[in-house]
């Protein structure tokens, strides 16, 4: 023979606490917090036995009332700034009020819910509202009628056509400039010179293009160890010099 178990299952850690509380007939803000750990950790370890997964939010729970549990064995409380103990139970019975008002809520979010999909929407009256606006509208237009908008409107027409018939021409420009070339370029001039400047060797430059392909050579040729740069004072005042 074969036994089933069945938990009960709750959505939350604060809905297995309120559980507990309306069980116990406990004062929510008088909560035994020895109890209701002792009860909170049986449930978490017969969950356990069975091979359930536990949520994270359960072994939160669990920490925070045993945090809880040792605050209040301290012989010496927590004073607030009046000189008043301060109870360590506060913020969890603050956080179960706060939960059990949304419960309260989500049960009447529900019943709404359920009346509605029991009701039926009337099929066409969005299309035959549609259809008495267009009308309304295109006896409006006709009753204000003029020259002047007819040739406006002629206008705009004249002008979507040619927008519509005129063709995109891209020109293409095909540039010489690779980085390997500008490798070279590089390293020659660093050991001609034995120390190249960083504006100098960009002043070699033909254009903006021309400009990039060398400063990616550049890049390459610090990956590879190729050069050296040697740093000055100033800004971008540095050299560079062949390894």
């Amino acid at each position: 023979m074969s036994y089933t178990i069945k938990l009960p299952e709750f959505e939350g850690p604060f809905d297995l606490l309120l559980f507990f509380i309306e069980r116990d007939e406990l004062d929510i803000y008088d909560i035994p917090i020895a109890k209701i750990t002792k009860d909170f950790l049986e449930y978490i370890k017969m969950m356990e036995s069975m091979n359930i997964d536990l949520a994270s939010e359960f072994i939160l729970v669990a920490a925070t009332l045993m945090k809880i549990k040792s605050k209040l064995l301290i012989p010496r409380k927590e004073l607030d700034e009046e000189g008043n103990e301060i109870d360590p139970r506060e913020e969890l019975v603050e956080r179960l009020l706060e939960y059990k008002r949304y419960k309260s809520v989500i049960d009447d979010l529900r019943a709404l819910e359920k009346n509605r999909m029991q009701q039926n929407a009337r099929g066409n009256a969005v299309q035959e509202l549609q259809q008495i606006a267009n009308k309304a509208l295109v006896d409006a237009e006709l009753e204000s009628l003029t020259l002047f908008k007819l040739l406006r409107a002629y206008e705009n027409i004249l002008t979507q056509y040619e927008d519509a018939t005129k063709k995109s021409i891209h020109t293409v420009i095909k540039y010489d400039y690779t980085i390997e070339r500008q490798k070279e370029v590089i390293v020659t001039l660093a050991k001609t010179k034995g120390k190249l400047g960083f504006r100098q060797l960009f002043t070699i430059c033909e254009n903006r293009i021309h400009a990039i392909f060398t400063f990616l050579a550049l890049l390459e040729l610090l990956q590879l160890e190729s050069i050296n740069i040697l740093i000055g004072e100033g800004i971008n005042n540095f050299w560079i010099t062949a390894t």
